[in-house]
């Protein structure tokens, strides 16, 4: 079913908008902090401890006593709120690594992902 004059207008008018401020939403810098791929895995490896935890402190409360599995339990829920913290906590970037420049000579080695992929394709498309 086609779209309307009207509708059509408003999905363009939407899209226009979209790409306007959305755009400078996605391609703005995120500053010098970012996430740490170490800091993850510490802290997902400290979330899997503290759910261990928390099931041993509950598989054992009738043996360890109330205040025992209470106490195993407490400590468990503080490992996991840790290790949450720890994996989202941003890390401050060097700036020196920040401005050398790859082997290659084009980009930083902390560009994105999109723009990593992005100079792939450029260069496969200057080669042709």
């Amino acid at each position: 079913m086609p779209l309307s004059e009207q509708e059509q207008r408003m999905l363009d008018e939407m899209e226009r908008h979209l790409l306007q401020h959305d755009a400078d939403v996605v391609t703005a810098p995120s500053g010098d902090r970012a996430l740490s791929y170490r800091n993850l895995v510490y802290g997902a490896v400290l979330l899997l401890v503290g759910v261990g935890g928390l099931i041993a402190a509950v598989a054992l409360g009738s043996n360890l006593g109330s205040v025992g599995s209470i106490i195993i339990g407490v400590i468990a829920f503080l490992a996991m709120l840790g290790g949450v913290i720890l994996a989202f906590t941003p890390v401050r970037r060097d700036s020196a690594g920040a401005s050398s420049q790859s082997p290659r000579g084009t980009k930083p080695r902390d560009a994105s992902f999109m723009d990593r992929m992005s100079d792939r394709w450029d260069r496969r498309q200057e080669e042709r």
